[in-house]
């Protein structure tokens, strides 16, 4: 999609509905064993929650985002407030309560491993439906391009979602996991973005791609789905806007393989491959859909470059909703996504090492 805002002098409009939190982060050595006592290498207090992270990636990427979520009104809260003001991110929709906690998360970084253990804390009170009121909502919408969702707060983001559906508006679902509500968020989707296992978990599929193709067929809406894979990149199953029924049919496994055969394996930067366009793929025992299949490659980051990869997913999604409103096709887009990825796990935390569209690594793009 390419906004109507993208050509005038203001910059594309991003709504987002979900998670905010307080994020203390700590590198260890190593992650400690049962009744271990370790001292921490280095600490950090920063703004998180995917929706946060992903809005402050679009922020610094030149879209305009507003978030609909809820704090408290005490520290952690009023840090989370000015973080996201700093960054651009219009706050003025989320809703904050005089009483209880805000969200917040202790995150332990291995060092040894280059891996993240997340422990978190939720809000209280939680945000209820009829806290978002009508006013707050159409304002909130007024003017957007694209919506997103997390998937948190499932029972005021359905009612974000019914009105957005209505003013006819994309909306992207980041569906990392099952969770309550997210069913019936992905019959409004016109996008989605997940994560590795999620594919094969909601369908029940032998393997990523046959699930892909599943998705497709169950929810009609979906222009694409992308499945990211870590280190390995990441997967896009595009549906044609063309019939492609008379065209040969092909199995999404074997079309899978033909790509893996193409991948350039001597470039350490992300590059797209992608199949021929209005193919007929089909997935055995489930059916067929007309579209394309394309594979993303990720960055190789050196050993010593990677320091965390909190909040990577959230800055991949961050960057496809730049793409989508800037109009990039997916052979850019894809690469685009991860190479802003990768910039992130330069830094400890979901946003120190973010980087801004004028970024020297995202001139090729």
């Amino acid at each position: 999609m390419a906004s109507a805002a993208a050509s005038s002098s203001k910059p594309p409009v991003v709504l987002g509905c979900g998670a905010v939190s307080a994020d203390y982060l700590a590198t260890v050595a190593s992650f400690p064993n049962p009744d271990d006592k370790i001292r921490s290498l280095t600490l950090k207090v920063q703004g998180g929650g995917n929706t946060g992270n992903a809005l402050t990636a679009a922020a610094r990427l030149g879209l305009r985002p507003r978030i609909i979520s809820k704090v408290s009104n005490d520290p952690q809260g009023r840090n989370i407030l000015k973080e996201l003001q700093d960054d651009g991110v219009d706050t003025s929709h989320i809703l904050v309560a005089e009483e209880g906690n805000s969200p917040f998360t202790y995150i332990i970084v291995d060092n040894q491993t280059k891996t993240r253990t997340c422990i978190h804390t939720p809000g209280y009170p939680p945000m209820v439906p009829e806290e978002l009121t009508q006013e707050n909502l159409f304002a909130a919408l007024d003017g957007a391009d694209i919506v997103y969702f997390d998937v948190r707060l499932h029972e005021t983001a359905l009612l974000v979602a019914e009105e957005a559906s209505q003013r006819k508006l994309p909306i992207l679902i980041d569906a990392e996991r099952k969770r309550d509500g997210l069913d019936e968020l992905l019959n409004f989707a016109s996008y989605v973005v997940c994560s590795a296992k999620f594919p094969q978990a909601w369908t029940g599929a032998s393997s990523t791609p046959v699930a892909l193709v599943s998705m497709l067929l169950r929810l009609p809406n979906i222009k694409f789905i992308i499945v990211t894979l870590g280190e390995k990149g990441c997967l896009m199953l595009e549906r044609s806007t063309t019939d492609a029924s008379e065209a040969e049919e092909i199995d999404v496994e074997s079309l899978l393989e033909s790509l893996e055969k193409k991948e350039v394996l001597s470039s350490s930067m992300p590059k797209c491959i992608a199949s021929k366009s209005n193919l007929r793929i089909s997935a055995d025992g489930i059916g067929s859909i007309s579209g394309r299949l394309l594979l993303g490659t990720a960055e190789i980051i050196p050993s010593e470059e990677l320091i965390d990869t909190t909040g990577a997913g959230d800055a991949f999604i961050g960057a496809v909703l730049y793409g989508l409103c800037s109009g990039m096709p997916p052979e850019k887009m894809l690469p685009f996504a991860a190479q802003v990825a990768a910039c992130g796990c330069r830094g400890l935390g979901a946003r120190t090492a973010l980087p801004h569209r004028t970024d020297p690594r995202l001139v090729a793009y």
